[in-house]
């Protein structure tokens, strides 16, 4: 079935029934409200599921959802590079949740988990201000601030985030054991 390569959400809405979903964002922000149906496959762990994703992608399209469509897009880009076509929602969760779209949250009690870009700007101030706090010890200690405000530049300009890729490591924000397993073995068998 062929899809555009992004979908808004009200054209996604409309074709949600016809689409396999990936939630590409890590298991917190997923745990915290997903579009109804989607598999949380965080983005680090694409590769490990591209063979299951290329046999969900051989029966239903393919629609690749993250916070706000950065992480989507890079998970469109390494789909595409295996030869799996996927689109990617618009504005992500954000724009589906905005548009008055109903966000699904597990019945199961579940870690709450911040979401990635408060993550980054918790940890961004902080080195910001221990860098500024620290400086009045030694003026060396400012090139923190520095470099934290550099990382933020290019992480705009780049449409990237480092310390999101980090962050994304931490335990708080990776799959609980059995959950990547249950979400691959949903894509063999939809």
């Amino acid at each position: 079935m062929a899809i555009p390569h992004t979908l808004d959400p009200a054209q996604a809405r409309t074709r949600l029934q016809e689409l396999t979903v990936l939630d590409v964002r890590t298991p917190g922000e997923y745990a915290a409200g997903h579009l109804p149906g989607a598999l949380n496959i965080p983005l680090d762990q694409i590769s490990r599921a591209l063979p299951d994703i290329r046999h969900a992608a051989d029966r239903r399209g393919i629609l690749v959802v993250c916070a706000s469509g950065a992480r989507s897009d890079r998970a469109c880009r390494t789909l595409a590079e295996h030869g799996i076509t996927a689109a990617t929602l618009t504005g992500g969760t954000g724009a589906w949740s905005a548009a008055g779209h109903g966000l699904h949250r597990p019945e199961r009690p579940f870690r709450t988990t911040w979401g990635m870009e408060r993550q980054v700007r918790l940890t961004a101030g902080a080195l910001v201000l221990a860098g500024f706090g620290l400086g009045v010890i030694h003026p060396a200690f400012r090139f923190l601030s520095v470099a934290v405000a550099g990382g933020l530049a290019y992480s705009a300009l780049s449409d990237t985030c480092g310390m999101a890729a980090v962050l994304a490591r931490l335990p708080h924000n990776r799959p609980r054991r059995g959950d990547l397993d249950a979400a691959r073995a949903a894509l063999r068998s939809d």
